[in-house]
Order: structure tokens, then sequence, then C-alpha cells
């Protein structure tokens, strides 16, 4: 773990010393006093809840000193306190001052969908050749990435980060902080359109993280999507492009699905070929896989180590996770999220397997702006397109997935409706039956995720 004096820390961030021994040496860094470690520098952040409020709860559970923008007083004189313009500011200049320290490797990876499958997976296959640094789950904003570059140590030589964003300029600051030699989109897609005017404004917004790569870099594209397909005629620096299509240098063909085992396809990786057997049933899952691939292309890594991670490839909890259950029925876990490209890679990844009957649990999509109810009619659509026979939405705009189910054939008969996540809960089970098949999944605010637990208890 970085391991710095609190004098350091000081003049890394141009703060001054208020109190503390300017020896005292930090290895762990906090910005949450409920999960502080005895001997942690918390900082103070001002957002919705004012972080200087929480120093002493910190201190009692052991912060041995606080970064502050703010005036507070402490009755521990032995607690170090820097005083600092912005703590939030502070904590970016940190860590962009430890990456600095370090000759390492920096992966960025953005795009709509699929950042942290795609980071999961590519820190799979850099492993069998490097030591990697990955940011912890959704670590991906201005304080996930900082903090988890908080976390490098001598030993590491890549880096491996997700860079999110909601709004123009994001991922802009984040490349700031941690500037990528390789920086990836993995798609273009209608998402956080709340925020944003037009699909082409997120284009703009994801281009930031080339923008803001380091000088010789490469970027990884995704060569089957046509809003990045234009960004990279554009990029005149170096590019690798991944996908199906037979221009993608990173490539599958020979797509065959095998059932619940996943896919069995053929990768092209530069002047190698291989066959893969892919535990995986989502087309997007692939595009990570290739995504991944890239990156350790760019790195150097040897097709036969790509070969030899496949085993230990999983996807992250809740997104597209196979549970057996009892009676020989079948549950797809997807709950983490959900946005209409999202939805229709899942129901045309899951239609072909093999079950009595399938079941798609749909809550509702949110942040997608003044086409929300389009989406949804569009979402049932697709349930009816890829012969679902059942669908159970959750929540008021999922409703109109329903009228988009029934415009396209579905009966009456085949579609339930619930207010939210805990009555559909308690009432999912009687719609189940020997050998089906349901598939779970919704944006993060609907909660899907009760669904699944109440489903998973009644035990494989």
């Amino acid at each position: 773990m970085v391991e710095l004096c609190l004098s350091e820390v000081a003049r890394k961030i141009d703060g001054t010393i208020l109190q503390g021994s300017p020896s005292l040496a930090f290895s762990k860094f906090n910005i949450d006093s409920r999960l502080t470690e005895p001997g942690e520098l918390f900082i103070a952040l001002v957002a919705n809840r004012n972080g200087h409020n929480f120093v002493p709860h910190a201190v009692k559970k052991g912060a041995a000193g606080a970064i502050i923008s703010q005036k507070i007083s402490l009755p521990e004189k032995n607690i170090a306190l820097i005083q600092v313009k912005d703590t939030l500011e502070a904590l970016n200049k940190l860590a962009k001052k430890v990456l600095c320290d370090y000759k390492i490797k920096v992966i960025g990876i953005t795009g709509s969908i699929g950042k942290t499958t795609t980071k999961e997976f590519s820190y799979s296959l850099l492993s069998s050749t490097f030591k990697v640094l990955k940011s912890e789950g959704n670590f991906n904003n201005q304080l996930g990435l900082p903090l988890s570059l908080l976390r490098l140590n001598n030993t590491h030589e890549v880096a491996v980060l997700e860079m999110a964003m909601s709004a123009p300029g994001e991922i802009r600051a984040l490349t700031q902080t941690a500037p990528p030699d390789v920086a990836v989109i993995t798609n273009i897609s209608p998402v956080h359109l709340q925020f944003f005017k037009s699909i082409e404004e997120i284009g703009k917004a994801k281009k930031e993280i080339l923008e803001g790569m380091k000088m010789g870099g490469t970027a990884v594209l995704n060569g089957d999507d046509p809003r990045i397909k234009k960004i990279a005629r554009d990029w005149k620096g170096k590019k690798i492009i991944f996908g199906l299509s037979s221009e993608c240098d990173i490539r599958a063909r020979n797509i065959q699905k095998i059932g619940f085992k996943g896919m069995l396809f053929e990768i092209i990786y530069g002047q190698r070929k291989g066959e893969i057997l892919f535990p995986f049933f989502y087309e997007g899952f692939l595009y990570n896989f290739l995504a991944a691939s890239a990156v350790a292309y760019v790195l150097s890594v040897p097709f036969e180590d790509i070969h030899g991670q496949i085993k230990n490839l999983k996807p992250f909890p809740r997104r597209g996770i196979f549970f057996p259950l009892k009676r020989n029925i079948k549950l797809i876990d997807d709950s983490y999220n959900s946005n209409p490209r999202a939805l229709e890679e899942a129901l045309k990844g899951l239609a072909e397997l093999p079950s009595k009957k399938k079941i798609a649990v749909l809550g509702d999509m949110l942040e997608l702006g003044e086409k929300e109810v389009e989406f949804h009619i569009q979402a049932g659509k697709h349930v009816a397109k890829w012969g679902w026979d059942c669908l159970v939405t959750v929540g008021s705009l999922s409703m109109h997935m329903a009228e988009g189910a029934l415009s396209s054939g579905m009966k009456t008969n085949q579609i339930f409706s619930f207010k939210d996540s805990e009555e559909a809960a308690e009432k999912i089970w009687t719609l189940i039956r020997d050998g089906d098949l349901i598939l779970v999944k919704g944006s993060r605010k609907i909660e899907t995720e009760k669904i699944v637990e109440k489903l998973k208890s009644k035990g494989p």
C-alpha cells in the first residue's frame, strides 16, 4: 500500500498542517467514517452530507488524522489535521501525485454499458503476466477512482480503472487524475439521457477519455458500434479495434451457442487464433471479453496466457449470474442495473436457452429523459420478439413494457404487473413452474435484487 507521512501528504496537496507529528505515516485513506479503520487518514468531503461533521466519529473509530477545508476543533491534539481549500480537489491531487511516483501502465475504461465487466475481464487476462491494481466495485468517479489509486504499492505494474460519467467534463476530470496509457470505449448507448440532449452528446463525453490519454497512448475501440466507428475514423493516434466484423484487429467468429455452458467461438488475436469456450450467455459479455483481449494485446500478453485465464473470468455480482434453483428452475440475476441496450442483449442472449417457460421480470429503466416511455414500450416489444412466454413488470414505468408486448402479440394472461419489488417478491413464486427460466433485471433504485433474494431463498 501507499505509505506517506503527514508532511508528504501536506506537500502533495498544498495543505497546511494544523496539528499532528509531520512524521506520522498513513497507508490507508477513507471518505466514509462508517468504514474507518485504525490509523487511516480521513478526507472530510463537502457534498450532500458534510464530512466535517463526521470527523469525530472517524477519530472514535481509529482515524489518526483528517484532511479538512472547514474549521473544526478536536479535543485529541495528537490527531493530525491538514487544512486545504477544497477536500475533493485535495483527494484527486493526492492520487495524481501518488500515481506519478509509480511507473505503471494505466488502463482507462469507459462506455455506456459493460465498463465493470470489461474491467474485471481485463484484470483477469492481465494478471497472468502483470501485478495488477483494479478499481474496486464501481469506484469509477471522482471519489472512487482516486481512492483506488491510493491502494497502489511497489509491486503494481498496471492499474485497470473504470471511468464513468453522468455529465460532460467528468471523464476529462478523471483523466487529469489518471491519464490512461490505454483508453477503452466499450459502446455508446442511450444511458443517462436525463442529463444529455442526445446520444451524440453522450458520445462526445465518452470521447474525453481519448483526449485525456497520454501522448503515444493506444485507443481500444468497438468496431461494431456505429458511433464509435466514427470516433475511430477521426482518431489519428494509435488504435486497436475489437468486435465481430472482419475489419476488427481482435475479433470473434464462428460463434456457437451451447446452452447453459455458454458460447464456443474462434478468436483472432493478432497473428494468432484459437478456440474459446466462453461460459457466458450475453453477446455483450463477448464484446467485453474482446475489449479486454485487445487491452492484453496492446500490453503484449501472450495468446497462451489469455487462453489460460478464461476459467478465471467471472461476471460482477448481479450482472447476469446463473443460479440453479430447485425443480430444475434456472434464475439469471441481472438485477444490478438496466437500460434499453443491455435489456435487449439480455432478452436476446437468453432466448435460446432450454426451458419449459421463459419469464422476464423487468423493473423500470431510469434516467432515460423525455423518451423514457418510448424506450419502455420498445422493451416490451423485444420481450415478444424474442419469444418470452411471460412478462412481469415492476414499477410504474415498466407498465409501458406491457403496452409494447401486447402490441406485438403477447396476451393479457402472459403479463403481470406489480407496483414495486416488495410486492413482486411476495407473489412471483406463484407464476413459476418446474423447468422455467427467470430473468430479473431493473434499474438500481427499483431494488429488483429483493426479487432475486426471495427466489434464491427457495434453494437449489
